[in-house]
């Protein structure tokens, strides 16, 4: 069990460069991992499901003791980056189908991940763990409003549809979760050990399977499209930290806030776009999915910088 848990912890920390590994066999050679693309929605849920046996009480202590700190990331999370990927797509003139993939990227909730990279930038985890968890239970109701209120545009979109889909490979997963826990705490409390493992696989198997259903779209447009990944996840995070100073928190809560706000769900931005738009409208999100899991540990080693520069600038005060 040991030797399983080093394992998932190595792959965990190695993420980015499996996903980029295998998302470069998916494109060149298409036909080995096409046949995921059926699976996604299942994989996705598997992940959820994950989420759902680590979720506790504790996660939500944060929205009585600290009202005001979540509903700032929760707000911050649901309007820049939505926002920003409208703008975006009008300003950079995005074909349809990215646009819309953009759009879906932006409104979905946080992603797990960020309390990892918050974990590592000595931020405040608490905040970023109860901001993931009330972003992503509101996700059935939120991310077919933003959709609808962003993306229609561009084409019909179905609300109720959406929020159909999101129950079934989010919340439905998540309550199965949080049951389990419940009813078998030991088993459970041992498969959590496991769980990046896990999620790590079904990550990548997800975005090997975007990238080998939309090859052809990706030699079209791949580079237009990661531009925009890039600047859309770096400005979210810039924004979500310029958000935390316009309230004045202090700096793990800004740390928290800037990586809450610029890192998506980009597997469920995948499995909708599967599920009601195009393959070419998946790609932002699988995309998104192998650079946010680059940049976020930059950003966590920036940020982890300017917590030692605080405190060598306490010290020094203290001597002085």
């Amino acid at each position: 069990m040991r030797t399983l848990e080093r394992f998932s912890q190595f792959v965990s920390s190695t993420f980015a460069i499996w996903v980029l590994i295998f998302a470069t066999f998916a494109f060149l050679s298409p036909n080995t991992f096409s046949w995921i693309g059926e699976y996604i929605t299942i994989l996705l849920g598997i992940v959820m499901f994950g989420m759902g046996l680590t979720i506790t009480v504790d996660d939500f202590k944060e929205v009585l003791t600290r009202p005001k700190d979540v509903a700032i990331g929760v707000v911050g999370q649901f309007v820049i980056m939505p926002s920003l990927a409208y703008l975006l797509a009008k300003g950079l003139n995005l074909p349809p189908e990215v646009a819309i993939g953009v759009i879906l990227v932006g409104s979905c909730p946080g992603g797990t991940s960020s309390n990892v990279m918050t974990f590592l930038s000595k931020g405040d985890v608490a905040l970023s763990v109860t901001i993931t968890s009330i972003t992503t239970l509101l996700a059935p109701f939120v991310t077919p409003a933003l959709i609808l209120l962003f993306a229609s545009e561009w084409v019909d979109i179905a609300p109720s549809s959406l929020f159909i889909s999101i129950v079934q490979v989010v919340l439905i997963p998540i309550i199965l979760g949080i049951i389990v826990q419940k009813l078998f705490k030991k088993p459970a409390q041992a498969s959590v050990k496991v769980l990046p493992l896990i999620s790590v696989v079904a990550i990548v198997a997800i975005v090997s399977a975007v990238v080998a259903g939309s090859q052809a779209k990706i030699a079209e447009t791949g580079l237009l499209i990661f531009a925009v990944v890039i600047l859309h996840n770096t400005l979210g995070y810039l924004l979500g930290y310029l958000l935390g100073k316009l309230f004045k928190m202090n700096l793990s809560k800004k740390k928290a806030i800037a990586i809450e706000v610029g890192m998506q769900n980009s597997g469920l931005g995948v499995a909708l776009a599967s599920a009601h738009f195009s393959p070419l409208a998946a790609v932002p999100s699988a995309i998104f999915s192998v650079w946010h899991n680059i940049s976020g540990p930059i950003l966590a080693t920036i940020f982890r910088r300017m917590k030692e520069k605080e405190e060598v600038v306490v010290n020094e005060s203290k001597v002085i």
